[in-house]
Formats: C-alpha cells, sequence, structure tokens
C-alpha cells in the first residue's frame, strides 16, 4: 500500500524519519572540511526547496551534502580560504545548467554520448580513493592529537558497527549505518575522555548558522568547476532510482532537464550561503522503497525540519564534539564504497578493458587521480578530481572508438 495521501501530521513525522536517514552522511561532510554542520543542515534544507521548486514538487528527493567535494573543499580552504572557496562552489551550479540546457535540446541520451561510463566510472573511483589518506590519517588519530592506542580502539570499534549495522540491519535500521557508528563510537569516546562537553554547555540553545560571504577568485572557480561533472551524472542515476522506485518516470515528467536544474540550483545557493554543495541521497530513495511513502510533500517536511533544527545552536556544538577519530572509522567505509560505486559503474556497463581505447581512459585517470598530477599554466594550475574528469572527457571525445564486428 503506498502512502500518497497521508495526513499533514504524519506527513511531518515521516519527514523527520526522512531527515534522520540523511542525517549521519549530511553532518559528516562539513564535520570533516571543517564547515559549520547546522549551516550544512539551512543549506540541505534550503537545497530541497527549490529543488521542489524547479520540479514542481514532484519528484520525492532529499537533496544533502555532497561527498564529491570533500578533498576538492579541503583543498580550496587551505589555498584560498573558506569565502574564495564558496565563490568557487557557486559556478559549480553552472555545469548543472548547461548539462539541463543540453538535455532540453538533445534529450537524455546525449548524456550517455558525453559522460558513457568509461568516463564516468574512473572519476568516480578516484574521488573515493583520493579520499583514503584523509580517512586513514583521522582514524589513526593524526589530526586530533589523540594518542594511537586510543585512536585505533575508537576508529575500528566505530568502522565494525557501521559493517556490522550495513551488512546484518534489518529494516530502516539499515538505512542509517553512519548514524549507528557514530552514536557507539561517541559513547566509548566518552568513556576514554575523549569529548569535551563545554562547547555544548555554552551554546546558546537559538543561534543563527555560520553565514558565509562568498568571495570570488578565477583560479579556484576553474579549480572546483568540473567536479561537479561527477555529481551531475550520478544525478541520472538518482532520478532513474526514483523513478524504479515510485514506478513514475521523472526523467520524462517533470523532465530530466528540470532536476538537473534543481540541483545545480541547490548547489549554488548553498555555496552562497556557506555550506556544502548538495547532491540526491540514495539512502533517503532507500528509505522511500522502504516505507512506500511516495509523496514528495514528506520531502518538504523533511527540509522544513533541517532548517529548523539549523537553528539550534547546541545542535551544532554537539556534533563538533564527536572527535575526529569517530568521523575516521566511519569514512573507511564511505570513501571506499563511493569508490566501489565507480568499479560497479563500469561492470554494469560491461566496459571491455580489453580494448585499448577504454584501457587507456581508464588508465590515465587513475594513474593521474592516485599520483597528484598536476597540470600549472601560469597562474592557473589544474589537479585532483577536475583534471581526471577533464582528460577522462576528452580522452572519450578524441580516441576512436573500436569498429562494430561485423555480422557474417
Amino acid at each position: 500500500m503506498t502512502t500518497e495521501n497521508i495526513s499533514t501530521p504524519k506527513q511531518a513525522f515521516v519527514g523527520l524519519q526522512m531527515l534522520f536517514v540523511a542525517f549521519g552522511a549530511l553532518v559528516l561532510v562539513p564535520l570533516i572540511t571543517g564547515l559549520d554542520p547546522n549551516t550544512a543542515l539551512l543549506t540541505a534544507g534550503v537545497g530541497t526547496l527549490l529543488f521542489q521548486l524547479c520540479t514542481k514538487g514532484q519528484v520525492p528527493i532529499f537533496l544533502a551534502s555532497s561527498f564529491a567535494f570533500i578533498a576538492p573543499i579541503q583543498y580550496g580552504v587551505q589555498q584560498w580560504g573558506i569565502s574564495v572557496t564558496m565563490g568557487g562552489l557557486i559556478f559549480t551550479g553552472l555545469i548543472y545548467f548547461a548539462l539541463s540546457a543540453l538535455v532540453k535540446l538533445k534529450g537524455v541520451a546525449i548524456l550517455d554520448r558525453i559522460f558513457p561510463p568509461v568516463v564516468v566510472g574512473p572519476v568516480i573511483i578516484i574521488i573515493g580513493l583520493g579520499l583514503a589518506p584523509v580517512a586513514v590519517d583521522m582514524a589513526l588519530g593524526k589530526t586530533s592529537n589523540v594518542p594511537y592506542e586510543q585512536a585505533i580502539i575508537v576508529s575500528m570499534v566505530t568502522l565494525i558497527t557501521t559493517l556490522i549495522v550495513a551488512v546484518f540491519a534489518k529494516g530502516l535500521m539499515k538505512l542509517v549505518p553512519i548514524m549507528f557508528a557514530i552514536a557507539v563510537g561517541y559513547i566509548l569516546s566518552i568513556f576514554m575522555g575523549l569529548v569535551n562537553f563545554q562547547p555544548v554547555l555554552d551554546a546558546a540553545w537559538f543561534s543563527l548558522p555560520n553565514l558565509t560571504t562568498p568571495e570570488f577568485k578565477l583560479e579556484a572557480i576553474l579549480y572546483l568547476l568540473p567536479i561537479a561533472l561527477a555529481p551531475a551524472v550520478e544525478h541520472v542515476g538518482g532520478i532513474m532510482a526514483i523513478s524504479s522506485v515510485t514506478g513514475k518516470n521523472f526523467l520524462h515528467k517533470p523532465g530530466l532537464h528540470r532536476t538537473l536544474l534543481g540541483d545545480g540550483v541547490a548547489t549554488s545557493a548553498a555555496a552562497v550561503l556557506g555550506g556544502p554543495p548538495n547532491t540526491t541521497y540514495a539512502e533517503v530513495t532507500g528509505a522511500v522503497m522502504l516505507t512506500k511513502n511516495f509523496n514528495p510533500r514528506v520531502m518538504t517536511w523533511a527540509a522544513c525540519w533541517a532548517i529548523g533544527i539549523s537553528f539550534c545552536g547546541k545542535v551544532g556544538a554537539f556534533l563538533q564534539t564527536i572527535p575526529g577519530v569517530v568521523m575516521g572509522g566511519i569514512m573507511m567505509l564511505v570513501f571506499g564504497s563511493i569508490a566501489a560505486v565507480g568499479m560497479s559503474t563500469l561492470i554494469r556497463a560491461k566496459v571491455d578493458m580489453g580494448e585499448p581505447r577504454n584501457l587507456c581512459i581508464v588508465s590515465v585517470v587513475m594513474t593521474f587521480g592516485i599520483g597528484g598530477m598536476l597540470v600549472n599554466v601560469g597562474e592557473f594550475s589544474l589537479k585532483g578530481i577536475s583534471l581526471c574528469a577533464i582528460v577522462a572527457i576528452l580522452l572519450n571525445l578524441v580516441l576512436p572508438k573500436a569498429p562494430e564486428p561485423k555480422d557474417d
């Protein structure tokens, strides 16, 4: 039985449940990158509402912090500061706008021609593997001055909890392994004396999230712009997944061009306010499938809950007391699973690695990404995911495809 027409109080309760499913991953990104988790809650809520506006409230999807931007945000903040990084992230929405216009003019099939699995797969793998050193450093306590003995115990217990919940849990519990892992790791950290509650006691119940005034620098914009390609292409998979779950073809109505536009507007709006870029959340789609709550109004309520909670100063202060070693344990699985998504993209599409063209594209992208290849042109430098995305697209366009075998 689907629940399209449930009462408003029930919609509000189910909306809170959907936010609970997204919460762990949503706050993980700002906690890793040093952004304000309350701001991430605010921008997730605002972004989801803007997405609904662009899609005429037809798609039951929740948008929140994108993992693809973790390493680029960290690099950007170190290189130029938060304001300039946010200025660059505002422009990443242009990728979505361009793809939206392209789909509107040429149809959905054009994306598969420009971004086939052989391009998207290795780029997603690099997003995951590029973050592996970050996860290991945090798990070993290198980023939080926690002694190795304590750090390894907390991070490994957290990781094992994530694995157990992800594999053995049933129903809705299976969708929130990050939440359970944070809870177990946090409690263990309290017993080990790694948690300082003073910031929570000092924080006000009501306070405004930390908003950032963006500044613009061409080098930052050009560095961050191509990174949106991977989550933008993943967006297509997300819309196909929710279409399959609900039995409605959202690629046709309201149309992929509208959903891409909504994601782009949400991403740019998040950066304007100082939050991480948004993306569609697969775990929330899983919760929609599990609960059969297909009414998009549920996501409106989830967004309203996120905005409401973002103004509670004690929530943000509490989240920032979570030790980095707990996050490190969770990230071991999370970042590895991003790489696994890239591998499954290649496997599902049956990309023939025996074909020299495919081998060349994947090999070059992987080597550039893992090796930290850097291209310097005067003041401008290109590296990491952005370089990998551009190289993959160019190689796919330039290298000739193998001729189709002729039937005798």
